[in-house]
């Protein structure tokens, strides 16, 4: 499951729990974690500096609630297509506001897609009116998501 150690850059305990920690809540102030890991503060600075530029950390990011934005249905979307229409397709898609990502896919589909919308309706106007739409996509299957529920991440060396 995890990438070969020799090919990729090496990262000890310390780096497993301070991930762990800021994908749990990288608002976390680093003082607060340091207490909570045991570490001096200089170190965890330096540590999660280290790990942004390694690239390991892409970015500090919030979680939404979607509800309050009025998102009440969220739905992943199978995609085949054409492959003479890949990268206009890819485009379209892009430019889809209620499409939040674009996932290629082995299996049965080219391509999932989640999409976000206010209600069943407009999911269906979103599936059937934009996305079936589009020229090169021969056929999609909508999975409408009922429940949800987020894991805490796992990384070797976590808590």
């Amino acid at each position: 499951m995890w990438a070969d150690q020799s090919a990729m850059h090496r990262f000890d305990e310390l780096d497993m729990r301070l991930l762990y920690e800021l994908a749990k809540d990288s608002s976390v102030s680093v003082p607060s974690l340091s207490k909570k890991l045991n570490i001096n503060s200089s170190v965890l600075y330096s540590r999660i500096k280290r790990l942004v530029r390694k690239k390991l950390i892409k970015r500090f990011t919030i979680v939404i609630d979607d509800s309050l934005l009025g998102i009440d249905v969220k739905a992943s979307v199978g995609i085949n297509r054409d492959p003479k229409f890949k990268e206009s397709i890819h485009q379209k898609l892009m430019e889809t506001p209620e499409v939040a990502s674009i996932s290629e896919v082995t299996g049965r589909f080219d391509m999932m897609i989640r999409v976000l919308a206010r209600n069943l309706e407009s999911l269906h106007s979103v599936v059937i009116d934009k996305i079936g739409k589009i020229e090169g996509i021969q056929n999609t299957e909508t999975f409408v998501e009922l429940q949800k529920t987020d894991k805490d991440p796992v990384y070797p060396g976590g808590a």
